[in-house]
């Protein structure tokens, strides 16, 4: 009950953090009035589609009706002659007057535009519609009898097609032509007898109904809407006020923020920027003990080892304060067509005359090389380079955790791939596999700063691998992995693309 209570209070709380501007009132005013329409024009579809099944369906029961009644009416007026015999004229007269009126009463109706009486005479079918016609057809069969053919060829054209349907079964069949035209045949069997069909084209209209009441649904529709539109503009209206108040204040503590943010971003540049040239500082003393140590021995004999050696020691300490001087130094200073750096040569320098030369490294490393000859030069500064493989090899005999650290250094070049490819490897503990996780950024966490693989790591740690792989891919655009190897010891890859 208790957690259920916690939800509670921390989806409300969400809630309270959340502020509604200016286009969430605009989204949920648009959204409202397209729901409405929406649903508006789905209702009145389904209406307009309701009432027009319903009136097509009245309309044909109505003419069915009519119909039935018309056929029924002539039925009665001959139920009413139960003899066969030849009448009177003055009873004959009023046969054939109830007749006329029968026909002619249907024909008043505004919808009915055709009634007859469709009968054989001979195998022939014929439209009988008047009063006389009949009665001549009924009680006097020899007379010769002129039937309306003319006036009623469609009406006896569909009346062949269902004759033999009608006779079988004596029930209405109606056939609807286009929306309003029914063609209704109702049996025709005076005494029981079947006789042929009484036809009545009738074509009754209720669109007005309909129509009325679309447009008075679209009237209370329109209405309903018009309430919400002025409603949410009143609320768009009232809001505003205290919205703009709330925009004003944030946007003058936004402004503090960014200045805030913008004064500490600079001043965590400037921090990382220290850290970095202090790290880079101890390369630069290193080296310059070297200078010291070699032009204490210097003699007639070695001048010229020795002078080549010192240049480019001092190049490498000249870079170094160069890069002291830049946050991001100009990209023309680190590659471009000018430089033609071997590889090969960068490394056998870096450990025959830096790492080598270090005393307390002197006994307990040793290196192997592999190197590939067919190595093509790369475009990038000769000392960049120098930068980029130094910490490397310097996190394997620091963090090999061994009492003899082997470093094995081995270059090889892809021809069908075009890429060159140099390896570090070392024979020590490995790394730990937390650091070769990648982060959300898909670096691996060796290489993010301020990361160390000491165990005790100080003040200034953590920035020999990171340094390797900012300048590696982001100054000389190579890519570098680190891995474990599987008996013993870790791994690190430069992929160099070759550039034409």
């Amino acid at each position: 009950m208790s957690a259920n209570r916690k939800k509670i209070a921390d989806l409300l709380d969400g809630l309270r953090r959340y502020h509604f501007e200016f286009r969430h009132l605009t989204i949920l005013f648009i959204v409202l009035i397209v729901f409405q329409l929406a649903v508006s024009f789905v209702h009145r579809n389904s209406v307009q589609r309701f009432l027009t099944e319903t009136q097509s369906w009245y309309q044909q029961d109505s003419a069915e009706r009519l119909a039935n009644l018309t056929t029924t009416s002539l039925e009665l007026l001959l139920e009413s002659r139960t003899h066969r015999g030849q009448l009177d004229d003055a009873e004959a007269q009023k046969v054939i007057q109830g007749f006329n009126i029968i026909f002619s009463q249907q024909l008043l109706h505004q919808n009915v535009q055709e009634v007859c009486l469709l009968v054989e005479k001979d195998g022939v079918p014929i439209a009988i519609d008047d009063g006389g016609t009949l009665y001549a057809f009924l009680y006097a069969p020899a007379r010769v009898i002129s039937s309306s053919t003319t006036s009623h060829a469609r009406a006896l054209e569909m009346y062949v097609g269902l004759r033999e349907e009608m006779r079988s079964n004596e029930q209405i069949h109606t056939i609807v032509e286009g929306t309003e035209t029914f063609h209704t045949f109702v049996p025709f069997v005076p005494r029981g007898e079947y006789l042929g069909s009484l036809y009545m084209k009738n074509t009754p209209n209720f669109a007005f109904i309909t129509r009325d009441l679309i447009t008075s649904y679209g009237q209370t529709t329109a209405t309903y809407l018009a309430l919400i539109f002025f409603g949410l503009i009143a609320t768009y209206y009232i809001s505003s006020y205290t919205l703009r108040e709330r925009n004003e204040a944030q946007a003058m503590l936004f402004e503090q923020q960014k200045k805030h943010l913008s004064e500490e971003i600079k001043y965590q540049h400037e921090l990382l920027f220290t850290k970095r040239i202090y790290h880079t500082h101890h390369k630069a003393e290193k080296i310059m003990g070297f200078i010291k140590e070699d032009l204490r021995n210097l003699t007639p004999g070695n001048t010229e080892e020795v002078r080549q050696r010192v240049t480019k020691y001092s190049n490498f300490i000249a870079r170094v304060i160069y890069d002291m001087k830049w946050y991001d130094p100009p990209v023309q200073t680190i590659r471009g067509t000018l430089f033609r750096t071997s590889l090969n040569d960068v490394l056998r320098f870096l450990v025959d005359n830096v790492f080598l030369r270090v005393s307390r490294n002197g006994g307990d490393c040793s290196y192997d090389f592999a190197l590939d000859d067919k190595l093509p030069p790369v475009p990038v500064n000769e000392f960049v380079v120098w930068e980029a493989f130094e910490p490397i090899i310097q996190n394997s005999v620091e963090h090999a955790g061994v009492p003899h650290v082997r470093v094995s250094i081995a270059t090889h070049f892809d021809a069908a791939k075009a890429r060159s490819i140099v390896t570090i490897a070392d024979n020590g503990r490995g790394i730990a596999p937390h650091f070769l996780e990648r982060n959300e950024g898909g670096l691996q966490r060796i290489f993010e700063e301020q990361t160390s693989t000491k165990s005790a790591g100080g003040e200034h740690t953590g920035y020999g691998c990171y340094i390797a792989h900012e300048i590696a891919t982001q100054r000389c655009g190579w890519t570098l992995d680190a891995e474990n190897l599987v008996g013993g010891g870790c791994r690190f890859i430069f992929t160099i693309p070759c550039q034409s």
